[in-house]
């Protein structure tokens, strides 16, 4: 066991918590950094990272065993052979659902900085002052420009690759060179920006993979095999950066398999004075003393902790004073779009693995479009020709391989991603009749999407084939394989940002307005979802809320 003083302790080792111990580190604070999960140890335990598709035992695909040992995983793609063991027990940690909720977790060093798809967007101006506009829950307690120095800030540190689009929509950001879209995919971009007079656009997905050597990480190597881990660190994950930032001011002590239970409070002072954790190896407890402590637990593990603790003050926890704590939940609706066959492109093949897809920012309610719903949504996905052709039913021997040799149809998919709305009623709570492998209580999910969402996916398919067709693509068909509230694992709200304590959890620092010294910088201080990937903005409202603790520390006000 490590000394149980500290300056700062951070709950969590994911995207925003390895940014808080990183920045905590730097800035000179000697920083605890708490994981629930196992260590996974860079480079030496991506033990799947080199395997060819015919080395796992089903091609990837999960097994009866593992569906059975997965009820909730089995429900997407999450489930292969090629990340099993780097997804949450869900066994040990199981959770209740009064509606269908998809919860995909990584217990491990990293969380999902390991597992997530890099897409690296920031919000706009728009996003930032939709609530006020719209009068849709409460104002963001900060605009763009609060986050714009930020947002570069975390950009060149994380290595960012893209292309400088000039949209308000979607801010351009500090890019190393972008990868580039195929020849298919540059036709159809070609094509949209003069069928619809400049309004739509379509550009290489911004992501977080290094295009150039950076930080002791080599550049992308084009193998798309990023979520079994990379150990050429070419994707910005904890393990590939932030940790190894921390730990070189040697003020960093991690440790992995620890449980946080509570936030130690002191009513008489109102400040936290540390927190509870059970060994998840021993069960034993201990505690650990800090002066302030950063909340990065992932969005809804966040909230569950506030929920746990100082309930002898507040019966809903820690930062419930309000009624808002384990509301608005969101996430981003998609799982629908359009596919069809580009022809003439017979002579053009593609070479490598691309880590990235195309992007089509928002352009629905933007100027002087109007809809029937608020917000808006994107556009991901891509062109790509795969091998096998057209096989008759009775090709075989010799035929059969050279037609399986040949390359395929050119075809084009764009999958749309929707922006939730966060309503009061879409929450989270305690279930204190069912307990994990610890005796902890579980959560409860009631969430759901509502008419806005689903007015909105009817643009989101119509949209995309409207756009296919228009730039000459053939045999267009629309799709929507069903969506329910989780799938994105872009999981955000139920301890909001917002600029009166009435009303929100947290103020525009990310402080929990109740305890001062406890800051919350993960998915669960979002106010709202925008459309787009929401991980790179954790990084920016990390690494501004850890400056603004130590000033404050420095100042004697926490």
């Amino acid at each position: 066991m490590p000394e149980n003083q500290y300056d700062a302790i951070v709950i969590g080792s994911g995207i925003s918590g390895g940014w808080a111990a990183k920045e905590l580190s730097e800035k000179g604070l000697k920083v605890l950094m708490l994981e629930r999960g196992r260590d996974i140890e860079h480079i030496k335990d991506y033990v799947n990272a080199n395997k060819e598709s015919w080395e796992f035992p089903h091609r990837g695909q999960p097994t009866q065993q593992m569906k059975n040992d997965y009820p909730v995983l089995k429900r997407d793609y999450t489930l292969s052979e090629e990340t099993l063991g780097m997804w949450a027990n869900e066994k040990d940690s199981p959770y209740t659902e009064v509606k269908r909720f998809d919860w995909y977790r990584g217990y491990h060093v990293g969380g999902r900085s390991l597992l997530w798809g890099r897409q690296s967007y920031r919000h706009s101006k728009a996003d930032f002052e939709a609530n006020a506009k719209d009068g849709i829950a409460v104002d963001w307690p900060i605009r763009y420009d609060d986050l714009k120095d930020w947002y570069s800030y975390v950009e060149k540190f994380a290595g960012i690759q893209g292309t400088k689009e000039g949209l308000d929509v979607l801010p351009d950001g500090e890019y190393m060179p972008g990868m580039e879209m195929n020849v298919v995919e540059k036709d159809i971009a070609a094509k949209l920006k003069t069928k619809f007079n400049g309004e739509r656009h379509m550009f290489i997905g911004r992501s977080a993979n290094i295009t150039q050597p950076h930080n002791d990480r080599t550049n992308c190597q084009y193998r798309d095999r990023c979520w079994r881990g990379c150990p050429f660190g070419a994707y910005f994950s904890t393990q590939s950066a932030t940790l190894p930032a921390a730990r070189k001011t040697g003020n960093l002590t991690l440790e992995a398999n620890k449980i946080v239970t509570k936030i130690l409070f002191d009513k008489d002072k109102k400040r936290a004075t540390g927190v509870q954790v059970i060994d998840a190896v021993t069960n034993k407890t201990y505690d650990y003393q800090s002066k302030i402590v950063f909340v990065c637990a992932s969005t809804f593990n966040s909230t569950w902790i506030l929920m746990n603790s100082a309930t002898d003050v507040w019966e809903g926890g820690l930062g419930s004073s309000s009624g808002e704590l384990g509301h608005n939940v969101m996430d981003h609706h998609f799982r629908l779009g359009a596919s069809g066959t580009a022809e003439g492109f017979d002579d053009k093949y593609i070479y490598g693995r691309r880590p990235t897809g195309i992007y089509v920012p928002r352009f629905r309610n933007v100027g002087s479009d109007k809809r029937d719903y608020i917000r808006g949504f994107g556009y991901q996905g891509g062109a790509g020709r795969g091998r096998g052709q057209d096989v008759a039913e009775f090709t075989l021997g010799a035929d059969l391989k050279d037609a399986l040799s040949e390359p395929g149809k050119w075809n084009m998919n764009l999958l749309a991603f929707g922006e939730m709305l966060p309503y009061h009623d879409n929450k989270i709570t305690l279930d204190k009749a069912k307990k994990d492998k610890w005796g902890l209580p579980v959560l409860s999910f009631d969430v759901e999407i509502k008419d806005n969402e689903m007015r909105m996916r009817k643009d989101m398919m119509n949209d995309a084939a409207e756009m296919l067709n228009a730039a000459g693509l053939k045999d267009v068909k629309t799709y929507d394989s069903g969506y329910a509230v989780g799938q994105g694992i872009h999981e955000m709200g139920t301890a909001r940002m917002g600029r009166d304590p009435k009303t929100s959890v947290l103020n525009g620092n990310n402080q929990v307005w109740d305890a001062l010294n406890v800051f919350v910088t993960d998915g669960a201080c979002m106010t709202s979802a925008s459309c787009v990937n929401p991980s790179l903005t954790y990084m920016a409202l990390t690494a501004r809320a850890a400056d603004f603790a130590v000033k404050e520390l420095k100042k004697g006000n926490l």
